[in-house]
């Protein structure tokens, strides 16, 4: 968000519950695109947990940003104590090692690592549970739709067709992934992409009938009230303002 609101970037990906904090804050900012139609976080739990409905007397692990975001939606829906969450540091060890514990995790990454240590694990995302929120977003500022509107029209227009085209051949899309992040091979990419596609994070939801990229007041609407609800959002906030659709529309 720095970037953005410096100037240094006219685009960035975020989250939309980070832009409507924004909002809250007046920031100058607008969300003009939802690639991920789920937020692809959820909880890999041992083969005993069933359902999110078995967490209760667990020890969760959140990290910092969970804390303000999907944690308050789980301890609420599931009546969960706010003293079995334990700050989770990105290291799966203490998972792996105890049995009463869970963690957060992406669908496309940490649950990888997990099936391979632990086949058994179980993997539970949010969205299927009702968890509102979108996955990254494009997010820019309100001079740029002002100033630069074709150019956002041609990026978010690219960026729905390079998804679309990475989820049908992703092929030469890995092979720039490896080549900026050496720490990325096959059999994680590989599994990445099927989680994508098994789960329809991109072109499942809204995206089935309204195209890639899209977003809805609905989904908005539901985000602002989950937040406010549990205090992450003051209730007069414009939620309205935190994003646009003529982007994404004109992107068909």
């Amino acid at each position: 968000m720095t970037l953005l609101l410096s100037k240094r970037a006219d685009i960035i990906i975020n989250y939309d519950l980070q832009v409507l904090k924004g909002i809250e804050s007046n920031f100058p900012i607008k969300a003009v695109a939802a690639p991920f139609q789920f937020d692809p976080q959820g909880v890999l739990t041992h083969s005993d947990v069933k359902s999110l409905a078995d967490l209760k007397g667990k020890t969760i692990l959140v990290s910092t940003s969970g804390q303000a975001s999907w944690w308050p939606w789980l301890k609420g829906k599931y009546k969960l104590d706010a003293a079995q969450a334990r700050p989770y540091t990105f290291n799966m060890q203490p998972f792996l090692a105890g049995k009463n514990v869970v963690q957060q995790a992406y669908a496309t990454s940490e649950v990888f690592q997990a099936k391979k240590a632990e086949p058994s694990s179980n993997f539970f995302l949010f969205a299927d549970a009702g968890y509102p929120a979108y996955g990254g977003i494009l997010v820019t500022r309100n001079d740029v739709i002002q100033n630069k509107p074709d150019v956002l029209r041609r990026f978010v227009q690219a960026s729905m067709e390079g998804w679309k085209n990475y989820l049908a051949d992703p092929r030469l899309g890995n092979s720039i992934i490896k080549k900026e992040n050496p720490n990325m091979n096959d059999e994680l990419l590989t599994f990445a992409v099927g989680q994508m596609r098994k789960l329809k994070l991109i072109d499942g939801g809204d995206a089935k009938t309204q195209g890639i990229g899209v977003m809805t007041d609905a989904r908005w609407k539901a985000t602002r009230d989950f937040m406010v609800n549990s205090g992450l959002l003051k209730a007069q906030t414009n939620w309205k303002t935190a994003y646009t659709t003529q982007f994404v529309k004109a992107a068909k």
